[in-house]
């Protein structure tokens, strides 16, 4: 079974750091443009980082760029979602995901989904 499971999230003060990880198992993701989501209840979800297969492309909201880095370990079929200088709106529930298109952008375009993780970020 195709599975991603985040881990990593909990609560930060503003001003703080977490690193969020993405633990693939099943199938190999290793030709997958991976992609980190976030929601708010009563928003849509929303791209905030995406990385290439090759980890040569990547992609950031404007809200999060300079802040927040997107990695990815093949070998360990895992993706990392680093996130320094973290302010209170970007409290939300962070969601991996992945596809075998090429930039995907909208959350219709990701067929593989983990189940989320919550990040809170406290003023």
């Amino acid at each position: 079974q195709d599975r991603l499971v985040e881990s990593g999230g909990g609560l930060v003060q503003a001003g703080g750091s977490l690193k969020l990880s993405c633990a693939a198992s099943g199938r190999t993701f290793s030709r997958y443009t991976m992609a980190w989501f976030r929601q708010v209840p009563g928003k849509e979800r929303e791209l905030v980082a995406r990385i290439s297969w090759s980890g040569g492309g990547t992609y950031y909201a404007d809200s999060v760029k300079g802040r927040f880095a997107i990695s990815r370990d093949s070998a360990k079929n895992t993706v990392y979602l680093q996130m320094i200088s973290m302010k209170p709106e970007d409290t939300a529930i962070y969601y991996c995901a992945a596809d075998l298109r090429t930039n995907p952008y909208y959350r219709r375009e990701y067929l593989h989904w983990g189940q989320g993780t919550q990040v809170t970020v406290s003023s």
